[in-house]
């Protein structure tokens, strides 16, 4: 993934505490990335507003955006497509996180992020159509 300035410029602005936890989150979408095969090449951009994370290789994972949490549910969030069953995938194998409607999962920088379970959690987001296609389609 080639770091996108725009997006970078705008994690910067953000104070210290937001900053590092979206930095740590952004690392943590990137080395998923990297170590999953079937997920390929990440394009960072700005949607929305926010830092935004999506596979180059068409039909393979749906938008990944973080931001700064906006609700009071926690400090900051990653957010998905609304029309997606993620969240509510998410739910079922972890309901110990707090949710937003079917679109964002809310993190706290109070306590250490869950790293293992945003692994997955991004993983899942990046392979979303894959699970959906029959063997040998593109």
């Amino acid at each position: 993934m080639k770091d996108n300035p725009d997006v970078l410029a705008l994690l910067k602005g953000y104070p210290d505490d937001l900053r590092d936890g979206l930095l740590k989150l952004r690392a943590l979408i990137v080395e998923t990335a990297r170590k999953n095969d079937a997920i390929g090449t990440l394009e960072e951009t700005l949607k929305w507003g926010q830092a935004s994370y999506l596979t180059v290789q068409p039909r393979t994972g749906t938008t990944i955006r973080i931001d700064a949490d906006k609700s009071d549910a926690g400090d900051i969030a990653l957010y998905v497509n609304c029309q997606s069953s993620l969240v509510s995938d998410w739910r079922g194998l972890f309901p110990q996180f707090t949710f937003g409607g079917d679109r964002s999962v809310h993190l706290r920088l109070d306590a250490p992020l869950p790293e293992e379970e945003l692994r997955q959690m991004i993983g899942m987001a990046l392979t979303y159509h894959l699970k959906n296609r029959k063997p040998g389609t593109s």
